[in-house]
């Protein structure tokens, strides 16, 4: 097994065993191989349903290294990211991701990655999701533009 991936799968199983969240562990890891940050599902623990084992790991990685540009790191999770950890990937930009287990194989123990899917593509069961007030906030954007705001 390789072992950062293997280090992932326990950090999936420690937090499996404290009962802090769901089967699913992350770890990120330097262009020399050296290991960055560790994250498990805090989900319970935290009750925060924002807190996955790859929002976790960026998180403290972005801590340790002082930085929100993750540009060079490698990604391991023990389970392909759901919708939610795919996008703070993306913004972190990380661009190598290696994953253990399948979106279908959390699907086939219960968890709902589909159902985000199937929203993004446009089938908008889940919520209610409705613009308003356009014309006011858009002056924050616009005022953000203005100043010069970093793209990130």
């Amino acid at each position: 097994m390789n072992k950062y991936m293997k280090k992932a799968k326990e950090n999936a199983d420690k937090g499996i065993q404290n009962n802090e969240g769901g089967p699913f562990g992350a770890v990120i890891v330097d262009k020399n191989g050296n290991i960055i940050s560790n994250g498990n599902n805090k989900v319970f623990k935290d009750k925060d349903p924002t807190a996955h084992a790859e929002i976790v790991a960026i998180r403290e990685a972005c801590k340790v290294l002082n930085t929100n540009d993750l540009s060079g790191y490698i990604l391991y999770t023990s389970c392909e990211p759901c919708p939610m950890c795919l996008s703070a990937i993306i913004w972190a930009n990380i661009s190598e991701v290696y994953f253990g287990c399948t979106k279908k194989d959390a699907a086939n123990i219960g968890f709902r990655d589909d159902d985000i899917y199937e929203f993004i593509k446009g089938n908008n069961k889940m919520i209610s999701l409705k613009q308003m007030d356009r014309e006011d906030c858009i002056e924050t954007m616009k005022q953000y533009q203005k100043n010069n705001g970093i793209i990130y």
